[in-house]
Parts: C-alpha cells; sequence; structure tokens
C-alpha cells in the first residue's frame, strides 16, 4: 500500500518521494496563503491527473478508422472527456473562492502535470488548458450573467478551444511518436465528439445551480 502511495506521488519514481513530498508541501502551502480551500486543492490536483490519463488511458473508439464516407479517420472518445469538461466548472467555484489568484493556482496545475504526464501530451494539454482556461477566466470575470448562465458560457467558450489544441497536440504526438499519419486525432467528428463530452458535465452544474438559484439557496450575482 505504501510503496502504491509513493509511485503515485512520484510518477513511477520512488527515489524522487523527498522532493517530490516538499514540492507538494510548498504547493499546498502557496494555495492556502492565497486563500485557496477545498476547490482549489481539487483543481491542482485534477489538471495533472487528466493529462497523465490522455497519456496513459486508451481511448474508446466508437468508429474505426477507414469507415467509408465522412467517419474515414474513425471516431474515438477518451474516457475522461467528461471529466475534462468539469475541469472548466471546478475552476468557475475556484474563482469564487480565490476571485484573480485562480491564475496563480492555473500556473501551478499546469506546472505539476509536467511531472507526471507525458511530455508530449502535457505540453499538449498544458497549452490547450492555459488557453482555454484564459478564455474561461475573461467570461467569468468581466461578464455580469447570473452565476449558473456564467458557468455555462465559460465552458461553452473555454470547450472548443481548449479541444482543438489538444486534439492537435494529440495528433503531432502520435505521429512524431508511432509515425501515423496527420489528421490521425484531429478531424472534425472526433472535435465534435471530445466537445460534446465536454459540454455534458457543465450542463448538468449548470442545471443544479440554476435551481439553487430559483430557490433562493446561491445568489445569482456571486463570483
Amino acid at each position: 500500500m505504501i510503496d502504491t502511495l509513493i509511485s503515485v506521488l512520484t510518477n513511477g519514481h520512488a527515489e524522487q518521494i523527498l522532493p517530490a513530498l516538499v514540492a507538494l508541501a510548498l504547493t499546498f502551502a502557496a494555495i492556502w496563503m492565497l486563500q485557496g480551500r477545498g476547490w482549489a486543492l481539487i483543481y491542482v490536483a485534477l489538471i495533472p491527473f487528466l493529462n497523465w490519463s490522455f497519456g496513459v488511458i486508451p481511448e474508446f473508439e466508437v468508429l474505426a478508422p477507414g469507415t467509408p464516407g465522412l467517419f474515414s479517420h474513425g471516431v474515438s472518445l477518451h474516457p475522461m472527456t467528461i471529466v475534462t469538461g468539469m475541469v472548466f466548472v471546478v475552476r468557475d467555484f475556484v474563482q469564487r473562492e480565490m476571485h484573480h489568484r485562480v491564475l496563480v493556482v492555473m500556473a501551478l496545475a499546469v506546472a505539476w502535470s509536467f511531472y507526471y504526464a507525458w511530455p508530449v501530451i502535457a505540453l499538449a494539454s498544458g497549452i490547450a488548458f492555459a488557453i482555454s482556461e484564459g478564455v474561461d477566466w475573461l467570461m467569468f470575470t468581466f461578464t455580469k450573467y447570473r452565476l449558473s448562465t456564467r458557468i455555462l458560457l465559460s465552458s461553452a467558450f473555454a470547450a472548443p478551444v481548449d479541444t482543438t489544441v489538444f486534439l492537435y497536440g494529440a495528433d503531432l504526438a502520435k505521429q512524431i511518436e508511432f509515425g501515423a499519419d496527420p489528421g490521425n486525432s484531429l478531424h472534425m467528428w472526433n472535435w465534435i465528439v471530445f466537445v460534446i463530452g465536454k459540454m455534458i458535465g457543465a450542463l448538468v452544474v449548470s442545471a443544479v445551480i440554476r435551481r439553487r438559484e430559483d430557490l433562493g439557496l446561491t445568489n445569482p450575482a456571486e463570483l
């Protein structure tokens, strides 16, 4: 059990347990000092985990490549795609805790991705998260819509950007690592499936918040 925990914390490099624990402790201390609490800690752990999962967990093949017609590239869906959509929602709750200090947590989460994830995937997804989270932050910060609407709109704006950049990076990575043809990941149907998967989580959370707003349990103007 302890060996498994050490392996998880060090991404399989048990000899790095001491510096890894120190770095994790400093990360959590920095988040706490910046007034980040539960949502911020979940967020800074979730992004590296998702980036790791895209390099380790295989995609689910909806349609195999070579299918005649519009689906010649096939259609695939990663099991964690819907969870990835939840990242935008979690980030919105982090901003409610920390306001603009959420940008620091974004940077920490992306930085940890380079330790826990396959480097090429970490780079692609790290850039994707940075761009999409920036779009999300702008939407959530500067619009005056009710909270449930901001959650939905920020996800709707961020998910397409994130998906485009990530699939481009994944496409390039497969070309470099496996000699795959261009367009192996970044094509229209794959893009549509990924965006839909990411929006499911946002729709559910937005609906729950909307109901709480209507019942007077949540302030619609809350940051």
